[in-house]
């Protein structure tokens, strides 16, 4: 489903459910809150302030509870989870699949963790261990260690009458692992291929290798990458020898692909994809400051470098109208290029081998843009004030900037990144500040030297 249609569904779900709430109708808030899925159900609660979701979380059936806690943000979460009872906890988590578990064993009361993991099996038990070993954002935290495995030397008709014996079958099940004896990954064999050739066949003579056999090292990002590039519906994740640890299916990739995005969308701002929406107004607020902060001593130096320009400023008005445009029009030339190569090095298009090559190519488009709008505004300054030099000198700042801002666009990430900081956090703030820095130097700057001082 694409973002524009679970926007307008998740809108239409809310217009019902914020109606049947303000008529008092509990019993029609429960029939459209359980007629969702786990995921519509905890979009809905997202959208809710936090005494609405309470009162919709209790009319939640307690089969949909794990699923919803999975979906929801930590910080909701959080609040959900301190609203319900450690007996209802435990049936809720109790039935969802280990990688789910995983992703929320931390947030669980000591108690529920305990009473959940006594009535695991063994197996189970040690399946759950073995997820939380590796970090949430690689291939093992994101893997269900719950897989079908059958060995090569078998035929087709021996898989059916195993796969008929063992009943149940995960989820989004479109390929069986072969693995040798002792557990090494060979091949996968397709459904498809299973159902539709003769059961007297082997399976060695139709199994195939996965085309993308995921490390459990992996990132999710290049995971996702992985999936996108082979249109996988699942993938084998494997160790360094090659043993089958557990498979990675879409619906995973799915959550790491809308998380990315919510984080970089969010980041830019300084805000966290995991804060709640409808947090008090002081721990809202609290959160913002540091990047407030951040932004105010930027503009702060900014407006020193301006205050060095108190002459020129007092005596030519028509500076002060233009320098901010001089400082938009670099702004914005600076926060395409930033964004194209946050979104490059997060895509793995840009590389250590190819950056010399984006480097050129952006300080040529900064520099045919520089020229084609310092004409323009150089020409729309000089109809407007009808003072040719200050045309020139409005020309020549929109030049500089848009050429700083393509280079600042480009420097920034490659220098955060070596720095080992989120280019998405900070970038945006640095970027602000040096096109506003350059802009104000470049244009009042010459206006001093041009203007007054000849």
């Amino acid at each position: 489903m694409s973002d524009k249609l679970r926007e307008e569904k998740t809108a239409r779900h809310l217009d019902s459910l914020m109606a049947a709430l303000g008529d008092g109708a509990s019993g029609r808030v429960r029939q459209l809150i359980n007629n969702l899925s786990g995921a519509e159900i905890g979009d809905l609660l997202e959208s809710l302030p936090p005494t609405q979701r309470l009162a919709v979380w209790q009319l939640v059936d307690t089969e949909q509870d794990g699923d919803v806690l999975v979906e929801v943000n930590d910080e909701v979460r959080a609040g959900l989870i301190e609203d319900t009872e450690p007996d209802e906890l435990v049936a809720a988590v109790g039935e969802l699949d280990i990688d789910d578990l995983a992703d929320i064993l931390d947030d669980l009361p000591d108690t529920v963790i305990r009473e959940v993991l006594a009535s695991m099996t063994r197996q189970d038990r040690e399946r759950l261990e073995q997820v939380l070993s590796y970090p949430e954002d690689s291939a093992g935290g994101l893997m269900d260690p719950n897989v079908v495995t059958i060995r090569s030397d078998v035929s087709l008709d021996v898989v059916l009458r195993f796969l008929r014996a063992r009943g149940e079958l995960p989820e989004l099940f479109d390929q069986l692992f072969v693995v040798s004896r002792d557990g090494v990954y060979q091949g996968d064999l397709k459904l498809s291929d299973l159902l539709t050739h003769d059961p007297s066949a082997t399976v060695a003579e139709l199994m195939q290798e996965c085309p993308a056999v995921i490390p459990v090292t992996m990132g999710a990002s290049q995971v996702a990458t992985e999936f996108e590039h082979h249109d996988l519906v699942s993938a084998p994740v494997i160790d360094a020898q090659r043993r089958l640890l557990g498979r990675i299916t879409i619906d995973d990739v799915v959550d790491v692909i809308r998380d990315e995005a919510e984080h970089s969308v969010l980041t830019l701002a300084g805000l966290d994809e995991e804060d709640d929406i409808f947090a008090p107004v002081a721990r809202s607020a609290k959160r913002r400051w540091i990047w407030l902060g951040v932004n105010l001593i930027t503009a702060l130096l900014a407006a020193m470098v301006l205050s060095t320009f108190e002459p020129t400023l007092e005596q030519l008005v028509a500076t002060a109208v233009l320098f901010p445009v001089v400082m938009s029009m670099g702004g914005i030339a600076g926060t395409q290029t930033l964004t194209l190569m946050i979104r490059g090095m997060a895509t793995g298009q840009v590389n250590a081998r190819n950056t010399a090559l984006m480097f050129r190519k952006e300080l040529a488009v900064g520099l045919l843009n520089g020229l084609v709008f310092s004409l323009l505004i150089g020409l729309v300054t000089w109809y407007w004030y009808g003072n040719t030099e200050l045309g020139m000198v409005m020309a020549a700042a929109i030049l500089v900037n848009l050429l700083a801002g393509a280079l600042a666009g480009f420097l920034i990430p490659v220098l955060l990144r070596r720095l080992h900081i989120d280019p998405a956090l900070a970038g945006g703030v640095i970027l602000t500040t040096v096109t506003d820095v350059i802009g104000i130097l470049a244009f009042v700057g010459l206006a001093t030297y041009l203007l007054l001082a000849g």
